[in-house]
């Protein structure tokens, strides 16, 4: 295979099936190397596996646009990694050889999917490469935040203990900030500053981790499971409040890695409860399930009010982003009995309210259709884009 032998990402080339990031490639900043060309011709080729399901060498060629000496050779490859396997000859529909149909070895592999977001228990998961759960793990969050770290090294331990397959990777959503290195910058729910959780979790279990916002992870498992558009605002709610915005189908991180950081946006100059942060009147500070539960509770308390309450405020944290962006979508992760009903009603009047009605009256607010496990099948994608190139 020659180095020129690489199709890209445009959406002329692309696999038929739904790939993420499918909008303009980046620019190269050299000339693509032989060996960086094989890499992503064997994601090309599992990418459209993953989402096409099984098919002939031939076939493969046809979907990627590479030859079939190639395809021939890649396969081989592939087959011998184990995470490409023969399954048997298609049934004959006309004279000559029947193909042999490939596909992922779906089963042969797992992936450790662990979230962090919520405050009274950290969940975890074994999945398979489709982002199907075959086993849960979970865990007291330990009153003591000096104990924290501890508690998820065990729970992974745990997970990959059960995982009874080769483990392709752990995929970990957090709250806070997490730069490129799975450094979480900030935490303040889990009183975490300059947590090298990637580190701690790769000495632990020798394994390839990846950690991400869990905001970040949901957006990922909304769009290559749930079907969500290439301009999308994910909110979750949890332990805090944060978001993940998909532009063109990429993911937006910011300068500083805080991009889609709301839970902190001053919603209320009218005063309002103290924030975890230490500011008052942020979105975080009526919106989080915790601060939630704590309105609801509170004697004389009315339902309708306080949920109508803080979706009138996230409406207001939100009407900028929608009128800057010109998304078509909001997705809520997080407590459905808290979000869908007044509250996600409440967002949806206050953006009609405070933006460009002609053109933003159609933004849909929904809930995500995956319940507790977005998060999981989220972390699942990063794995599966870290180490398969496959989304």
């Amino acid at each position: 295979m020659s180095g020129t032998d690489v199709q890209g990402s445009t959406a002329e080339n692309a696999p038929a099936g739904r790939s993420f990031g499918q909008a303009r490639p980046l620019r190269r900043a050299a000339k693509v190397l032989p060996e960086h060309a094989r890499a992503h011709n064997r994601s090309l080729v599992l990418q459209t596996l993953f989402h096409q399901g099984a098919m002939s060498r031939a076939d493969l060629a046809r979907e990627t646009g590479l030859t079939r000496v190639t395809i021939s050779d890649l396969v081989a490859g592939l087959i011998d990694d184990g995470y490409v396997a023969e399954l048997g000859v298609r049934e004959a529909t006309g004279p000559g050889k029947p193909a042999i149909l490939v596909d992922l070895d779906r089963e042969g592999h797992r992936i450790i999917g662990l979230d962090l977001s919520r405050s009274d228990r950290f969940l975890g998961a074994v999945l398979t490469l489709d982002g199907e759960i075959v086993a849960r793990h979970d865990i007291a969050v330990p009153a003591d935040p000096a104990d924290i770290v501890a508690t998820v090294v065990a729970l992974t331990h745990a997970l990959v203990d059960d995982a009874h397959a080769p483990v392709l990777g752990v995929g970990v959503g957090t709250p806070g900030i997490v730069d490129d290195h799975g450094t979480v910058l900030t935490a303040p729910g889990l009183r975490w500053t300059d947590v090298d959780l990637e580190g701690i979790l790769r000495d632990a279990v020798s394994l390839p981790i990846l950690v991400a916002n869990d905001a970040n992870a949901a957006v990922l498992a909304e769009y290559t499971f749930g079907g969500a558009p290439d301009d999308v605002m994910l909110v979750r709610v949890g332990r805090g409040v944060g978001s993940s915005l998909l532009s063109g189908g990429q993911p937006m991180r910011g300068s500083r890695f805080a991009a889609g950081e709301i839970g902190h946006v001053t919603v209320g100059t009218d005063g309002g409860p103290v924030c975890v942060c230490g500011k008052v009147g942020c979105l975080e500070a009526w919106l989080s399930a915790p601060s939630l539960e704590r309105a609801l509770a509170e004697d004389g308390a009315d339902r309708d009010a306080v949920l109508r309450d803080a979706g009138e405020r996230l409406g207001i944290a939100l009407a900028p982003v929608v009128g800057a962006l010109d998304l078509s979508e909001i997705v809520l992760s997080g407590p459905e009995e808290l979000l869908d009903g007044p509250l996600a009603e409440a967002t949806v009047e206050t953006l009609r309210t405070r933006t460009l009605a002609e053109f933003h009256d159609g933004v849909q607010v929904r809930m995500t259709a995956q319940g507790e496990d977005i998060v999981l099948r989220g972390a699942a994608v990063m794995v599966l884009s870290g180490q398969l190139g496959v989304s």
